[in-house]
């Protein structure tokens, strides 16, 4: 059985959905990109790991082969039955509370800019429940220009094609973004709501929540270490 669907979260496409709008067959589709790379090499190796919305495993399988322990959190069953390797837990990110600690927790696929300020102040004070004193955080956050020039495409290996049709300001900082999924046999779309956040907003939020940027990983400032305060 599906789970019941976010407020202003929409999908449609084949198979289970998840509430924020995630087509489980399509991510199961989707490749990894560089992320476990990313993540690998801003911590130690065989570092414990918590990953919150881990979805089908496309970061946590590359991640238990480099040989670091993970539990892998998802509010999906469905999500969670694709996920080999780890353990998992079944929880939404802000109620997760396992009465442990860890060397690395994960928040990616840029869910610290979800909609509800209320809910990213639970994901983070989650993050901050869960990391080790003297572990690390690692975020996913939007690229620069991520709300501009839509619609936009890009093709993946010949294979798939996403669409970023648009992003539309709904109100209190809060964008609903609209992205297609085409592929030869089928089409999914998911419609979510985002709240860009600026640099000063985005560490605001975290010090918020007990943490502090670290450093960046990437060029582009995507990935995101940050340590407890």
């Amino acid at each position: 059985m599906d789970l019941e669907m976010r407020e202003g979260y929409e999908a449609t496409g084949p198979g289970a959905i998840t509430p924020d709008g995630c087509a489980v067959e399509l991510y199961a589709r989707l490749p990894v990109e560089d992320e476990p790379d990313i993540v690998a090499a801003a911590v130690p190796a065989g570092a414990t790991f918590l990953e919150l919305g881990c979805g089908v495993g496309r970061v946590t399988h590359p991640l238990v082969e480099r040989g670091f322990r993970v539990t892998a959190v998802d509010e999906s069953p469905q999500m969670l039955e694709r996920v080999t390797g780890a353990r998992t837990v079944r929880s939404t990110i802000e109620g997760l509370d396992l009465g442990e600690t860890f060397d690395v927790v994960m928040l990616a696929s840029i869910l610290v800019h979800t909609g509800d300020a209320e809910v990213r102040r639970g994901m983070l004070a989650a993050c901050r429940r869960h990391v080790a004193d003297d572990g690390c955080v690692l975020i996913q956050r939007e690229r620069a220009g991520a709300h501009e020039d839509l619609p936009r495409e890009v093709v993946i290996d010949d294979r798939f094609t996403i669409r970023k049709l648009y992003s539309e300001p709904v109100g209190d900082g809060v964008r609903a973004v609209k992205v297609e999924y085409v592929f030869p046999d089928v089409v999914w779309t998911q419609t979510y709501r985002c709240r860009p956040l600026t640099p000063e907003e985005f560490e605001q939020a975290l010090a918020e929540a007990g943490l502090k940027v670290d450093r960046l990983l990437t060029p582009d400032g995507s990935w995101v270490r940050a340590i407890p305060v």
